[in-house]
Parts: structure tokens; C-alpha cells; sequence
């Protein structure tokens, strides 16, 4: 398999969790998934590191997340660690020459990372120190 995007690790862990990645962009998307009992069947896929409203997701069995700024040091990084949840930060495409720019204009990249992992069957792979890997799954 090939990775499909990188991004910081936020924590070193053997688990590898397969999930459809589910973008969450507010609180209502939050609470709808987890509503709809399938919860613990997603990747969730967030904006930032500091989205707090994420939490509920974390604390009631989300399998793993990606977001698409943010460091480990951020809110859902502490929060990945504290619950053993696989955290990838910062993701980009690896194809791709478009990344995250503190206080630039990233729109382009958001929509694109959106597009290529909203939706999409992926594993995580967080057993390095410093960078997690994001596998596109048949």
C-alpha cells in the first residue's frame, strides 16, 4: 500500500485503525454522526487542531482522526493521546505540493484534502515518532 497523505503523529501507537474518513466541519455534523450509531465505523477528518467540538466523538469510540492543521500540542492532539485514538496532524496529499500555511490563506488546500479523503476507506499508520501515514484501502 501507498500513503496517500502524511502528517505530524500525534502519538506513537501500534494500532492501525481502517475506517471511512467522515468530515466533520461543525458541531451539527458532530452530533449527527454520532447520532446516527455509526460512530465507531469513521476516521474522523477535522479542520483544526484546536476543534473542540470534536470531543464528544473521541470520548464515545471514534476510531482514529486526521486534521488538516494543528500540531500534537494542540486540543486534539492531547485529546488523541489521552484517549489512544491514532491522530494524524497537519495531513497533506503526498502527491501533492499544496500544505498547510500558518496564517495563510489554505482554503485551496482544505477543499482538496476534503475532496481526496472525505468518504474514502483508509488506514492509519501511526508508529513513527514524528510523521503518521494515511493508506487509501480497496
Amino acid at each position: 500500500m501507498k500513503a496517500i497523505a502524511e502528517g505530524f503523529n500525534s502519538f506513537e501507537t501500534s494500532k492501525k485503525p481502517i475506517g471511512t474518513v467522515k468530515f466533520l466541519p461543525d458541531p451539527k455534523s458532530v452530533i449527527a454522526l454520532i447520532q446516527s450509531g455509526k460512530l465507531k465505523e469513521h476516521i474522523v477528518l477535522a479542520q483544526g487542531g484546536t476543534t473542540t467540538f470534536l470531543a464528544p466523538a473521541l470520548s464515545m469510540g471514534a476510531m482514529g482522526v486526521i486534521t488538516l492543521s494543528g500540531a500534537p500540542e494542540s486540543h486534539l492532539g492531547i485529546l488523541s493521546r489521552e484517549f489512544q485514538i491514532p491522530c494524524v496532524m497537519t495531513a497533506y496529499l503526498v502527491d501533492n505540493d499544496s500544505r498547510y500555511v500558518t496564517g495563510g490563506e489554505n482554503k485551496a488546500h482544505f477543499d482538496a484534502m476534503v475532496k481526496a479523503l472525505d468518504g474514502k476507506k483508509v488506514q492509519l499508520d501511526c508508529e513513527g515518532a514524528e510523521t503518521g501515514k494515511i493508506f487509501l484501502v480497496d
